[in-house]
């Protein structure tokens, strides 16, 4: 297995290699968390100085129940919206959606609820946390964009509820307590226990069960590369660890496929 390390300079090899596993990958399957965003300037919500050493996060059940949990849910929200509006797309969204194209991916797997994937080109992408873009009734399902629920949010409604039917809003993430939307796990389970490639990028791969799929994947005969800032605790399973930025590595990467 191999690591590399060098601050200045992500190492060729690492490049060349991770290149040849994608050169002949037909059903690979790259697998995002908050790392690839924080090079488009959104905070990671777990970090220090990040959202949740500032809020508690909320629980949906306490949602459901406590307006002024509703209140802070909002809270929360008006906070950490304008970024992921302001966000743009960068170089490592880019590399995924081009590997798409080019039939060496199937699909993008993600922890982030910014929707940068589909902003940059990706055609399949599966939110196993949901997306912070997006807001629903929880009563009809009837939907909004982040976009136009911003203003009332910033005009201090916070206890949002449905002008069709009365029932209480909320962004399509998955909240604490809230169990993953089921069809997109299973989708994802079956593209890692298939694939023939598995990339995790920018994720500590600590969440479970996001974290059982690199898992997964290695044990059914994928190749797996962690590119990552920080140590990850699968680093002993994968094929390729490379801690780096994901942007100046994929560009790279990219560069050395053609």
């Amino acid at each position: 297995r191999s690591r590399y390390t060098d601050r200045n300079m992500v190492h060729n090899a690492s490049i060349q290699q991770l290149a040849d596993y994608l050169r002949g990958a037909t059903r690979g399957v790259a697998f995002t968390g908050a790392g690839i965003s924080t090079e488009s300037g959104i905070a990671d919500f777990r970090s220090p100085g990040g959202v949740w050493s500032r809020h508690q996060p909320v629980d949906f059940n306490d949602f459901l129940s406590d307006a002024e949990e509703r209140r802070r849910f909002w809270i929360i929200r008006r906070e950490t919206i304008p970024s992921f509006l302001n966000a743009q797309p960068n170089a490592g969204h880019r590399a995924i959606a081009d590997l798409e194209r080019q039939g060496r991916l199937k699909a993008v797997v993600t922890q982030n609820i910014d929707e940068l994937h589909q902003r940059a080109g990706s055609q399949r992408v599966l939110e196993v946390h949901g997306t912070a873009m997006k807001v629903h009734c929880l009563s009809c399902d009837k939907r909004w964009t982040a976009e136009e629920i911003q203003p009332r949010i910033e005009a201090d409604e916070l206890d949002l509820t449905c002008d069709e039917c009365g029932g209480l809003l909320k962004s399509m993430t998955v909240s604490f307590g809230q169990t993953l939307p089921a069809d997109v796990w299973m989708e994802s389970m079956q593209l890692a226990r298939k694939c023939d490639v598995f990339l995790a990028m920018g994720s500590s791969l600590v969440v479970y069960p996001a974290a059982e799929l690199p898992q997964s994947a290695k044990r059914n005969g994928a190749k797996l590369i962690i590119i990552n800032r920080d140590e990850t605790p699968l680093d002993p399973l994968a094929d390729l660890v490379i801690n780096a930025p994901i942007g100046e590595t994929m560009t790279a990467v990219m560069a050395a496929i053609e």
